[in-house]
């Protein structure tokens, strides 16, 4: 119990390789994978999820213990201890992937977490947290997420440039999202292997790394706000990037 409370911090997590899922929907998501080490469950979490721990092992705990274990304002008594996938850009890139979400220095884990949901419902092979980004096993971001965090690689890598170096080596077209870009998304050819870069709403992408994208690509703003969230941005680019590649396969 003491080693799980760690949990709740990066430190933690990140020392022990393990982190926590917290509720019925992210446990079961944990469970399919085969990452869940051991559950935390009070009685009355116990009478209500009790079918689906019958693979772990559960350990009874009190209310108070489990307010301990949790983040959340209202906790369910449901807490399991996961092992954390160990991923990397050359795992990533091993596969042939054909479509990548890079986010770059995303701070609020909300954002990451739906960045990574809309990429999962977009059938991207991968996101890449890169730079100093959030740590994907926050309690935020994982509840955010939906549960799609156990259904797509995340990689989080340190070194943004060498990320996009290998993307691009890799022979994916790397698209850097801007306001200022050349080129619109509506006239951008998305059909090929690409990787998305994202960057936060208040400064946008660095400079240096969006000068190693084959484009620069503004989406089309009819409206009067200046600007669109990651997450938002994301889900309108890979959208367009998913439908691009649905109608190249039924071309072919």
């Amino acid at each position: 119990m003491a080693a799980a409370v760690k949990l709740q911090r990066h430190t933690g997590r990140r020392r022990a390789a393990r982190f926590l899922a917290e509720g019925p929907n992210l446990v079961e998501a944990a469970l399919r994978r085969g990452l869940v080490s051991e559950v935390f469950a009070t009685e009355a979490a116990l009478d209500r999820f009790g079918a689906m721990l019958t693979e772990a092992p559960v350990h009874l705990v009190t209310e108070r213990a489990a307010k301990a274990l949790s983040d959340t304002v209202t906790p369910v008594g449901l807490v399991a201890v996961c092992t954390m996938p160990q991923t990397s850009v050359a795992d990533v890139l091993a596969a042939s992937p054909r479509l990548v979400a890079v986010a770059v220095e995303i701070s609020e884990p909300g954002n990451a977490g739906t960045l990574i949901r809309v990429a999962d419902a977009m059938g991207a092979d991968a996101v890449v947290l890169a730079g100093h980004s959030v740590d994907p096993y926050n309690g935020k971001c994982l509840r955010a997420s939906a549960g799609s965090i156990f259904s797509i690689p995340v990689v989080s890598e340190l070194d943004s440039a060498s990320a996009v170096t290998a993307l691009s080596a890799a022979g994916l077209q790397v698209l850097a999202t801007t306001i200022d870009g050349e080129v619109s998304l509506d006239d951008v050819g998305l059909a090929a292997p690409t990787a998305w870069l994202f960057g936060p709403e208040a400064h946008g992408l660095p400079a240096e790394l969006a000068r190693q994208a084959s484009h620069r690509v503004h989406i089309p703003m009819p409206g009067h706000a200046e600007s669109l969230n990651v997450a938002s941005a994301a889900a309108i680019c890979l959208y367009q990037s998913a439908r691009a590649m649905r109608i190249s396969r039924a071309a072919t």
